[in-house]
């Protein structure tokens, strides 16, 4: 799979954006599918790759099943977070899922580095609890890896549990060569090639021995890597304006049958003009 011009991501990231914003207006995907399809950039591919979306989502009903068909226009990641989005009970909420999606077409549309994309990737699997396995193997398939990207992926993937994370960065960084230089000698020669930046391995150093999480902040605040969206906890949840509606009607007919249960129904309250009676006290 090559790398997709930069037109290309940007019209991914307004898709996802966009599919995200109509679905919370309880829009049927096959109508935001069709009606995003006229709003893209006709020069870009997406057009296209949204009409096997759509095909799919009618015969199969999932979207994925169309990305993975355009392993060439979508990357393996992609793929992967929406499959996971999509199974019958996945608790991974799919809004959650075009939210990573989307950020991470805007992340390869700007200047984006393979240490950065690769820390996204991998801090979405973490969070989200996707699959460590199946998940490592999409990212290893991304073309913005090179060989030795994917050689170490692959190989991180064997050695998640029994090295921390950390120390997989550092020890493949530039801050791990000079420190070893200080230490071993001006002549040392690293035998494997260095995939992160001297910045990335001091801050992996830093947080050896902690929670990955605060690893994965630092290399946020410090060198500007794209933040992993959160589910809102339960209090921040907003339910659509229908759903809402219809709770608060169940929940007042639930209480009217409780005062009718205890003789304490009074209906006065439905009245705009409630009758008066003489022997009223």
């Amino acid at each position: 799979m090559p790398l997709l011009d930069r037109e290309e991501y940007i019209e991914q990231a307004y898709f996802f954006r966009t599919f995200h914003e109509r679905l919370d207006e309880n829009l049927p995907s096959q109508e935001i599918l069709a009606s995003i399809r006229e709003e893209i950039l006709a020069t870009t591919k997406l057009p296209m790759a949204l009409d096997v979306l759509r095909s799919e989502l009618m015969h199969k009903g999932k979207i994925c099943e169309g990305m993975a068909h355009l392993s060439h226009y979508f990357a393996p990641f992609q793929a992967f977070v929406m499959e996971r989005a999509e199974e019958d009970r996945s608790k991974f909420d799919q809004r959650i899922a075009l939210q990573i999606l989307e950020r991470e077409a805007k992340y390869r549309a700007d200047s984006p580095s393979p240490a950065g994309l690769f820390v996204f990737q991998f801090e979405c699997m973490a969070r989200n609890r996707l699959g460590y396995h199946d998940g490592i193997a999409s990212i290893a398939a991304d073309p913005m890896y090179d060989s030795d990207w994917r050689d170490w992926i692959l190989k991180a993937r064997t050695q998640l549990g029994a090295v921390e994370f950390a120390d997989l960065i550092y020890f493949r960084s530039e801050s791990y060569v000079e420190e070893r230089r200080r230490t071993a000698g001006a002549d040392y020669t690293p035998t494997a090639k260095i995939l992160f930046g001297r910045q990335e391995g001091r801050i992996a150093r830093a947080n050896r021995g902690k929670d990955p999480l605060y690893l994965f902040g630092a290399l946020q605040r410090q060198l500007g890597y794209p933040t992993v969206p959160r589910s809102k906890s339960g209090r921040e949840l907003q339910l659509p304006p229908l759903i809402e509606q219809r709770f608060q009607r169940l929940e007042k007919r639930l209480q009217l049958l409780e005062a009718e249960s205890q003789g304490k129904l009074d209906l006065s309250e439905f009245y705009s003009n409630p009758p008066k009676f003489e022997d009223e006290t």
